[in-house]
């Protein structure tokens, strides 16, 4: 009877530490065999890089279509959203995207949801975002210089000059020109750049990255130039970018999508923008961190635009049938 109960205790405790061990986890994965996505880290703090692997099963280079990646914050808004164009995507369809935790959207604390969009194909994985203020630079340590040691001098002979022995900086640092170490200056990853001491993605404009053609045209740098110095230096103009993303995102990757697969419909985007485009312009007279000037400029944009797209279009229509009535 002893013998019994002490095999019977011996494997309750073989099941209960197996599954413990089964538990422990470093990252956070979606198996879903058409998209299946993973994250090289599940708790990250503002200004850490986030590096998200993936593939696409049954993956067509030649559809065109691109691999769309959205971050929702607890509160259920945008926090970040991207795309993967199709040069971005191994021929294989695996795909690595890294980003920077932190900015503008990324105000609470709590697990954020990436979830990527290909298609039909739906994946999601899910990190801990713990806040806190970023950590650009690590303060220096001491340099280590070492002394050289005097030449021997023996008469009548001139001693050899030396050279100095080098500058050896500590972690975060640089020597400069004069042998002295400097805070070295914070790097970002690729496809984001430093603005304001925050690392702020460099995508964004898919509509136009799209119908341009490249993210380095002069129309995709105006609108980037509006939303970076102009509207997210205030209060309301940043209001306004995250309303405005919620709608734009919802279908921004399908319009991309359909330019690059249909060079025609790629050029009547691009005519129809192209006014929009010029009045966005007058965002650029208002003076950073203004709000009455980013308020008074932002209405005076929309209703310029609200005139060209439905009031002047709805105007020719109405007396093109009030000329059809006449003649009949």
């Amino acid at each position: 009877m002893k013998l019994t109960g002490f095999i019977a205790f011996t494997l309750l405790s073989i099941s209960i530490l197996s599954y413990g061990i089964s538990d422990v986890a470093f990252a956070t994965s979606d198996p879903n065999p058409a998209l299946p996505v993973s994250t090289d880290i599940e708790i990250v703090s503002n200004g850490a890089s986030v590096t998200i692997s993936g593939s696409i099963a049954d993956y067509e280079p030649s559809s065109g279509k691109g691999l769309t990646f959205v971050v929702m914050s607890p509160n259920g808004s945008f926090a970040q959203i991207g795309q993967l164009t199709p040069n971005q995507i191994s021929s294989d369809g695996s795909f690595t995207k890294s980003f920077v935790a932190g900015g503008p959207y990324w105000k609470t604390n709590g697990d954020y949801t990436i979830e990527f969009h290909y298609g039909a194909d739906t994946s999601k994985v899910t990190i801990n975002y713990v806040g806190g203020e970023q950590v650009l630079t690590t303060q220096p340590e001491p340099p280590v210089v070492t002394q050289p040691e005097p030449p021997v001098v023996t008469e009548p002979s001139i001693p050899e000059p030396t050279e100095p022995e080098p500058v050896i900086c500590g972690a975060g640092t640089e020597p400069d020109a004069n042998g002295i170490c400097i805070v070295s200056q914070p790097q970002c990853p690729d496809g984001y750049t430093m603005k304001d001491g925050l690392c702020v993605e460099d995508g964004g404009c898919l509509i136009a990255t799209a119908a341009y053609g490249t993210e380095l045209a002069p129309q995709v740098q105006l609108l980037r130039e509006i939303r970076d110095n102009t509207l997210f230096s205030t209060t309301s103009g940043t209001s306004f970018m995250s309303g405005f993303n919620t709608v734009y995102y919802s279908f921004a990757p399908t319009i991309a999508d359909w330019e690059r697969e249909s060079p025609m419909f790629k050029e009547v985007v691009k005519t129809m923008i192209t006014p929009m485009l010029s009045t966005l312009s007058i965002m650029s007279l208002a003076d950073e961190g203004s709000e009455v000037e980013v308020l008074g400029l932002g209405i005076s944009v929309i209703a310029l635009n609200l005139g060209m797209y439905i009031a002047a279009p709805a105007l020719i229509g109405f007396k093109v049938n009030q000329i059809i009535k006449s003649r009949k």
